[in-house]
């Protein structure tokens, strides 16, 4: 299969990095005291749509959550770490994984809480999805791995909805 060459080069993952931090404050958490899933998510939907824009220079629309695990919960004034870079380039789209942590303010440590991966489409000023200029280096095999998986979520999802999933 022939690389595909894009009009402005390549960015790498790395360029695409980006990290927000919240606090957990009590309209941030549901009924059993931790913090409520759609706020998360709603966290991750930002952060992921910015580094999104970074690589591609433009405005992104979230298209998909391929992937929202809850892996731990945080709590009331725990300090939520969340971490997204771009996996992967199709033509008009982007994966971005987003890794959300639980940070202990005295010692540093991460507590790794949700693994997400969403599709960012980059889009016009009328919304219309139009193709992402760069391409993505990658710089380490982690990088590499992470693209690759991409691949694999992508065929998941076409036969998931040829079956109607």
């Amino acid at each position: 299969m022939a690389e595909t060459t894009y009009p402005k080069g390549n960015k790498t993952v790395s360029d695409s990095l980006t990290e927000s931090i919240k606090s957990i404050r009590y309209e941030d958490i549901n009924g059993a005291n931790r913090l409520f899933g759609g706020r998360l998510m709603e966290w991750i939907d930002e952060t992921a749509g910015i580094a999104a824009r970074r690589h591609c220079g433009g405005n992104v629309t979230t298209a998909c959550v391929d992937q929202l695990t809850f892996k731990h919960p945080a709590y009331l004034n725990d300090v939520v770490v969340i971490v997204a870079a771009v996996t992967h380039i199709c033509h008009t789209s982007m994966e971005v994984r987003v890794d959300s942590y639980a940070e202990d303010v005295h010692t540093g440590e991460r507590r790794l809480i949700n693994v997400a991966y969403l599709t960012e489409v980059y889009v016009d000023d009328d919304g219309t999805p139009i193709p992402i200029e760069y391409g993505l280096t990658f710089e380490t095999e982690e990088e590499r791995r992470e693209n690759d998986d991409a691949l694999k979520r992508i065929i998941f999802r076409k036969t998931r909805a040829a079956e109607g999933f």
